[in-house]
């Protein structure tokens, strides 16, 4: 077991969802673990799927607006051929166009789609999705009694920490834990 061992979540998004991929991103960048993370997300742009971080995920989520938009049908797809456990989302108060309509319809046997009405409703949902795993691997990812009991802490208030509106954070990214990342070439400097 490394202590460097990082957790990988995947974020299946149309562009649409900005604001949602973004408020995900902020929680767990707010979760109090100091564990690196990996979260890959729906490229928004024509740029290419990260189909290595979809079929490694500990994680894998999968988030509904109005339509269904590429590449998120390609990325669903790699998912369940990796194997993934596939926690859906569906933004309620939308009018879901037809090909979306027919894409829930088509799914609503292998994703048991959980309604959403904000992103902070999302955010909160995900957030105990992500800390109740986490509380199941604490073995694996070693994380501290400190840590426990505020995850703990976090399921009983459900209620993710408020963060200030940020742009950026609905794009793939690491975050590194400087309490954990042991660089394997050079040094960490200080600010």
């Amino acid at each position: 077991m490394s202590q460097n061992q990082s957790v990988t979540l995947y974020i299946s998004a149309a562009s649409d969802l900005m604001a949602e991929r973004e408020a995900l991103a902020r929680m767990i960048a707010d979760l109090p673990v100091t564990l690196p993370w990996r979260i890959g997300q729906s490229p928004v742009e024509a740029d290419p799927i990260e189909a290595e971080t979809v079929a490694n995920a500990d994680l894998y989520f999968v988030i509904m607006g109005a339509d269904i938009r590429a590449p998120v049908g390609l990325e669903l797809h790699l998912a369940r051929r990796a194997g993934q456990s596939i926690v859906g989302f569906a933004k309620q108060g939308v009018a879901y166009t037809p090909a979306g309509q027919i894409f829930m319809k088509e799914t609503k046997l292998t994703i048991g789609w959980r309604p959403f009405k904000t992103a902070n409703d999302l955010s909160r949902q995900v957030q105990r999705i992500v800390v109740e795993y986490l509380l199941r691997q604490a073995v694996r990812y070693a994380l501290t009694p400190v840590e426990v009991v505020q995850l703990q802490q976090r399921l009983t208030s459900d209620v993710p920490a408020d963060q200030p509106n940020a742009e950026g954070a609905g794009h793939s990214a690491v975050i590194l834990s400087r309490e954990r990342f042991t660089p394997s070439e050079g040094v960490i400097i200080e600010e």
